[in-house]
């Protein structure tokens, strides 16, 4: 059965929302011109804003001219008619994006394969919360959930940002809807041109060529191609909507800044945007974070952070974001600062569009492992931020004139000084990323003016980044500290003598840290060093701070959280020591992957066969076997308890299921699985005889290849890191080589596959899996015992004369790669014949590392996120007192 009616209700949904945003767009911005948004100059000297007893950025008060505002030119009650036609137009569209997110996820919620995007990205097997990541795995999905943010805090902007703001400033937060509402609009004219693609496309109209549809045009299919199995991930379902999050709250302060230059007013905007500033940093910030989180619980490149095209993209807008933070709070004493407020405030925005273009428009081709494919939106993109561009520089430039000019040049000794510095700084990093991740656009662009370009991404891009990223992160690390003392005017009378205490502090602790770490590179001294006057600063400053009002402590406390975040950085990235080193002296692979860089995966993976310990470090390792995941049994249970059923996501269980004492499923009973995922069991001994278990993920995918994901066990000071770089296919049968036969005596010795097998006996028996013995019926077991290295094996395979019929159960060794039967018993020699078929042994190649000193990244980025929030918090009170007061 084909369901188009929730297809079509959702597209009718995108329409709705983009009509709806363009009228919105058009009202609101009548309206701005009819409320008297536009401000005539009038020159009136009067002190500069500043707080009492401050100076400005050059030490004395400085003059600026301010504009007064002027009335309307048409009649009140059409201002009104346009702000309330504007509202409800902003209201139903948010409606209508709410629309098109319930019909899209109705069709994937209930397996609608009729669909294009619901088979793209959707399967039976995956449980809800997966379902939810599949909403997003696609360009349409992303684009909507972003567009659902905008829409969310345009709601809440409307109800708080005043009437004086909310005209010009929802103007552009409309246009902004109509251009995202434009890209999932799925309109085509003629053969090619088209506007957006919808995710409500049927398959027969994505793939109308498609020979089963010239078959049976009402084919639907039975399942979907499943998400990418990297994403089936808890951080997937949570990382992209905090992330998207964070994208349209950079808007927030980009729309309050265009309304500033639309309506004269460049200062005044700073304060209502600054809170909504801070927040954006937070969730940004903390979005980036999850994102290597994600990539350090999920991917197997040993890190966090690859320096991937689409990571930085994102990293670049967050760091412009904060600069523009910093110059915000500079800009109501400081024209320079409030210049340089305007440009980032805006260039956050526009980098935040070209990361979409960048990501989305198939530019970087196979540049990164993130990027989306080109659905033919590229054109679409590249005007949706040039139009932004054009606009925001067009206006920045008309309304220059408007800013006023400092009197004084900056002082050395002025707070304000060091704060622009650290923002400059900020600034110079985030161009370095960019300036290397845009070579694809470069090479792009020439070749549109018929040139060949043959730059190319870096071939080591971490040592790339790395190498310019921890110099600028030095000096940004030294002047928080720095800033802060003189934020707090702890440097008085131009002198640098309470600096004395935190920096002979900062030399004792470091050089500790050195000697007792038997740190070597001076480049990670240069970081640690000023990692730790950061935090010894900072934390004078904190002291302070609290003791008078804790709600002024968000700086310090964010600044102290990121001097963590660079300790940890540090030794984890600097310090990660391999332990599953290869000392057998034998190659394990002779692919590419294993042998560049002189052998480098070689010499650094251990083989581990089925239940053969091997000695790896101070850790005794013991591969324990395959495991599988079952829906409602905790843990992992042996692959070989289940009988996985081919194209479907259940099994049958093959004994009983049971953990810790409780028993989940008979044998015969039905279960519901992960089929996609094996989990292979590696045992780790301690010297001290502790036992712990490690489970690292792997999935042979059809389209990727191998999916390797490590399992990790978290300690305070330290992580075990765990992955399988390479293991048998676990969802192929075994091949087993031609039967070979042997004809032995009780107690005579044999080989094996390699092993000495000895027949110890052959003795009767009543019991026999799968068969039941009767009375009349006769069974015997061999007692095969197989010697190796680490011990012994006993092998039983059984003869069984059942109703005149005989049965000869194998025995299969996954540790031997053996198959064994017992296939003739001559009474009068005295011999038994053995079938033995070989196969493959049953193992991986794994590699383990430790990196030391993770947890204070990750405490670090929780520390920086709670003093966002509390000068979030504080701001956001004294622009609520503002408000009052203007009331009033």
């Amino acid at each position: 059965m084909i369901h188009t009616t929730v297809g079509q209700l959702g597209h009718f949904f995108v329409i709705l929302s983009f009509v709806t945003a363009l009228v919105a767009t058009v009202s609101y911005f009548l309206s701005a011109l009819g409320s008297g948004s536009a401000v005539r100059e009038k020159a009136v000297e009067e002190p500069q804003l500043a707080y009492a007893g401050e100076s400005g950025f050059g030490g004395k008060t400085a003059k600026r001219k301010r504009p007064l505002q002027q009335t309307g030119n048409l009649p009140q009650n059409d201002k009104d008619d346009w702000r309330t036609l504007a509202r409800w137009a902003f209201y139903i569209h948010g409606a209508a994006v709410i629309g098109v997110a319930s019909s899209l996820f109705y069709i994937i919620y209930n397996h609608y394969f009729e669909y294009h995007y619901a088979w793209s990205h959707s399967s039976r097997a995956l449980p809800v919360q997966y379902m939810i990541s599949c909403f997003w795995e696609g360009q349409e999905g992303s684009f909507l959930l972003w567009l659902f943010w905008n829409a969310v805090l345009g709601a809440i902007l409307i109800r708080t940002s005043g009437k004086q703001w909310e005209a010009p400033m929802m103007a552009i937060f409309a246009l902004v809807q109509a251009f995202l509402a434009s890209m999932i609009l799925g309109i085509i004219f003629g053969d090619s041109f088209k506007i957006g693609s919808s995710p409500f496309l049927l398959l027969t109209e994505a793939m109308p060529d498609a020979p089963i549809f010239t078959a049976d045009p009402n084919f639907v299919p039975k399942d979907g191609n499943g998400l990418n199995p990297l994403l089936q991930n808890y951080w997937m379902v949570i990382h992209p909507p905090t992330l998207f999050l964070g994208f349209a709250l950079a808007l927030v302060p980009f729309a309050y800044c265009i309304a500033g230059l639309w309506r004269n007013q460049p200062l005044e905007w700073i304060r209502p945007a600054l809170p909504w500033t801070l927040i954006g940093g937070l969730v940004l910030g903390v979005g980036v974070m999850m994102g290597g989180y994600w990539a350090y619980e999920t991917l197997n490149f040993e890190g966090y952070w690859n320096w991937d095209p689409v990571e930085n993209a994102v990293y670049v807008p967050w760091l412009v974001l904060v600069a523009a933070l910093h110059t915000m709070l500079i800009a109501k004493r400081s024209s320079t600062g409030l210049k340089m407020a305007i440009i980032l405030t805006i260039s956050t925005f526009v980098l935040i569009l070209y990361s979409t273009f960048l990501s989305r428009s198939g530019i970087l081709g196979n540049a990164s492992v993130h990027s989306f494919t080109d659905l033919g939106l590229s054109g679409q993109l590249l005007l949706y931020l040039l139009v932004f561009v054009v606009l925001a520089a067009v206006l920045a430039t008309i309304k220059w004139k408007y800013i006023p000019v400092d009197t004084e040049e900056a002082s050395v000794y002025s707070k304000e000084f060091w704060v622009f510095i650290g923002a400059t700084v900020l600034c110079l990093a985030a161009f370095q990323v960019i300036a290397t991740t845009s070579i694809p656009v470069y090479n792009k662009v020439l070749e549109s003016f018929g040139k060949v370009s043959n730059m190319a991404l870096p071939a080591d891009q971490v040592a790339h980044y790395s190498k310019f990223q921890i110099w600028f992160f030095v000096v940004i690390a030294l002047l928080s500290g720095v800033g802060q003392y003189m934020w707090w005017r702890k440097l008085d009378n131009k002198k640098w003598d309470a600096l004395i205490t935190p920096g002979i502090l900062t030399l004792l602790i470091s050089a500790g840290l050195i000697a007792f770490g038997e740190m070597k590179n001076p480049v990670y001294m240069a970081l640690l060093v000023a990692s730790v006057f950061a935090l010894v600063s900072n934390g004078t400053i904190l002291l302070g701070i609290i003791q008078g009002n804790y709600r002024l402590s968000g700086g310090a406390i964010a600044h102290i959280g990121m001097a963590l975040m660079l300790v940890g950085i540090l030794y984890s990235a600097g310090y990660t020591k391999v332990i599953s080193i290869n000392n057998s002296g034998l190659l394990i692979s002779k692919q590419d992957e294993f042998t560049k860089d002189n052998n480098r995966q070689n010499k650094e993976n251990k083989l581990l066969w089925l239940n053969q310990p091997e000695t790896m470090g101070v850790y005794q390792l013991t591969y324990r076997g395959q495991r599988i995941e079952a829906r409602d049994v905790p843990g992992y249970i042996p692959r070989r308890d289940v009988e996985v059923i081919e194209g479907d996501f259940h099994g049958i269980a093959q004994r009983d299921i049971e953990q810790n004492g409780k028993v989940y499923y008979k044998k015969g009973d039905t279960l519901a699985l992960y089929p996609e995922n094996t989990y292979y069991d590696v045992e780790y001994r301690e010297p001290n005889g502790k036992i712990f278990n490690l489970y690292p993920r792997a999935q042979v995918n059809e389209r990727m290849g191998l999916l390797a994901s490590p399992d990790i066990r978290h300690k305070a000071d330290r992580d075990m890191y765990t992955y399988v770089s390479s293991v048998p296919d676990p969802s192929a049968e075994n091949t087993w080589e031609k039967t070979e036969t042997y004809s032995v005596a009780i107690k005579d010795t044999f080989f094996l596959n390699d092993y000495v097998a000895i027949l110890d006996d052959v003795i009767r028996t009543n019991e026999v899996e799968g068969l039941e013995i009767g009375p009349t019926d006769a069974a015997v077991r061999a007692k095969i015992r197989v010697l190796d290295k680490n011990g012994e094996h006993i092998l039983s395979p059984a003869f069984v004369i059942k109703n005149r019929m005989v049965a000869h159960p194998a025995e299969v060794s996954d540790e031997l790669g053996v198959r064994i039967q017992l296939n003739e018993i001559d009474p009068r020699t005295g011999k038994f014949s053995f079938a033995v078929n070989r196969t493959q042994r049953d193992y991986i190649v794994m590699k383990a590392i430790e990196k030391p000193l993770i947890n204070i990244l990750w405490i670090g980025t929780l520390i920086v996120a709670i003093g966002f929030l509390i000068a979030a918090v504080r701001r956001y009170r004294e622009f609520g007192k503002m408000q009052n007061k203007s009331a009033a």
